[in-house]
């Protein structure tokens, strides 16, 4: 039996060695360098032989991946056809007793992937894209108004009030744009108003790491112009303290809005830290971790279990964003440069909405490590239960001795299971785009050429003028931004 827990705490101390902390970025690095590198057509290919990603745990990732990549390849009837499939997974929440179990069990990776709530926007953002450019206005306007419905879901999540990420600013800006471009200025005059009043509630105007665009300011008093609305004209020129600027529109071409993605999303990682009972003794566990300290208050109605460990070990997720430099992107139409303006930063997003939920995090990770103790208490008793009641050994003594040795090794090895399947959910969207600008040009009718820059990329577009509003995004090559030390 002492060869048995030798060999038990071999094992034990081989932890590292023998089981892998793989995160799902790390699993995934060869298909996000081809992203990176823009070759997106292998990527898709890597994505059709990924089994991995094609796990039923992991649907919605191959949704959205799948999605993105043929939308990049211009391939937008079959992007959508994905891309629904990942809204409907959304909307159904995959969620079953089973998943539960078995998520308490081992790790959040192995449920099923529900997404991140930014997320469920950049969905609609790419699906309102490829109906635009199929000429499929009315589905356009569909998902529009899903905007909406994904903005009251958000909202109904948390309290009124709550300072938490409830609303997404750019996916209301978007949904004014694909109004404005069906010819209902009414709408969109409501939707670009509901994106600013999303900025005027925050300090300095500035919602997750976006100033509100001078644009969208723009937009709003147009609309209202447009609209007759004089009292929302004057109400909204003083609260951004401008007025509204008219447009020369004698060519009649319409406009174009030019969205510029840039970078990568930031992918999750693991970081594991210590959880400590407060010095009081009284079952409150204080967490130190790079979202800050404070108490986990709600852990001791767990498992008193806990309670019998002055810290416990626990493994939660948490955002590499990669450090872009502040590059403008460019539009230059019949002689005239246009700047873009920043409007989505997923940079700063990812990470904030995490730390917003990181409380949360803690306490399953709380909940699935009472959980395993209980586990590994249930087999160790279990084990010398079954040695004592089996034994043929006459000396009480040493029958107790056995038996203790024997729940000991089993204490162990469950141990080393728990531990080895000790895992944060580091699952992601990470082909989304870092950064999202946009500028909003005016367009002669007939053929308009278009040459857009950002860092040392160009790419140059030809636009046919013509009534209304039209919409473009280019996704920039990574290889063309520089990087910030």
């Amino acid at each position: 039996m002492k060869h048995c827990i030798k060999r038990a705490w071999v094992a034990w101390l081989l932890m590292p060695v023998l089981f892998s902390c793989a995160t799902y970025n790390s699993k995934m690095s060869a298909y996000y360098n081809q992203v990176s590198a823009s070759h997106y057509r292998h990527a898709d290919h890597m994505l059709e032989q990924n089994g991995y990603l094609q796990h039923p745990r992991n649907s919605l990732l191959y949704y959205m991946e799948r999605g993105q990549m043929l939308h990049l390849q211009g391939l937008y009837d079959s992007s959508n056809l994905f891309l629904n499939l990942a809204d409907g997974y959304i909307e159904n929440k995959h969620k079953s007793l089973g998943n539960a179990i078995t998520s308490l069990m081992l790790n959040p990776m192995t449920a099923p992937y529900l997404g991140e709530d930014f997320e469920r926007f950049m969905v609609h953002y790419y699906k309102a894209l490829n109906y635009l450019y199929l000429g499929k206005t009315d589905d356009a306007l569909v998902e529009a108004r899903r905007i909406s419905l994904s903005t009251q879901t958000q909202e109904d999540k948390f309290k009124p009030g709550a300072n938490r990420y409830t609303k997404d600013a750019f996916a209301l800006n978007v949904q004014g744009m694909i109004y404005e471009a069906a010819g209902m200025i009414n709408d969109a005059f409501i939707a670009y108003r509901n994106a600013a009043d999303v900025y005027l509630k925050e300090p300095n105007n500035r919602y997750y790491g976006v100033s509100m665009p001078s644009q969208l300011k723009q937009d709003v008093l147009r609309t209202a112009a447009l609209m007759g609305f004089n009292d929302q004209l004057d109400f909204y020129g003083k609260k951004f303290n401008t007025t509204y600027k008219t447009r020369d529109t004698s060519n009649a071409g319409g406009e174009l809005v030019v969205f510029f993605e840039r970078g990568m999303a930031p992918a999750k990682t693991e970081q594991n830290f210590i959880l400590a009972q407060s010095g009081d003794g009284n079952g409150v566990f204080v967490f130190n971790g790079p979202y800050g300290t404070f108490d986990v208050s709600s852990a001791n109605s767990f498992s008193a279990s806990l309670k019998n460990f002055r810290t416990i070990r626990v493994a939660i997720p948490i955002y590499e964003p990669r450090s872009y430099n502040n590059v403008q992107g460019t539009a230059t139409a019949d002689g005239a440069a246009y700047s873009s303006e920043l409007a989505e930063d997923i940079n700063t997003i990812a990470p904030a909405v995490l730390k917003e939920r990181i409380v949360k995090e803690v306490t399953n990770a709380l909940l699935r490590q009472a959980f395993k103790l209980g586990m590994e208490k249930g087999a160790s008793e279990a084990t010398k239960a079954a040695v004592k009641n089996n034994s043929k050994e006459k000396d009480e003594g040493k029958k107790e001795r056995n038996a203790e040795a024997a729940a000991l090794v089993t204490g162990l090895v469950v141990n080393m299971f728990n531990t080895a399947t000790e895992k944060a959910d580091t699952r992601n969207w990470q082909s989304l785009p870092a950064y999202i600008q946009y500028v909003r040009i005016p367009l002669k009718k007939g053929a308009n050429d278009i040459r857009l820059r950002l860092g040392n990329a160009e790419k140059t577009i030809r636009v046919e003028g013509k009534t209304g509003l039209q919409l473009y995004n280019w996704r920039v090559p990574d290889n063309s931004i520089t990087v910030a030390p």
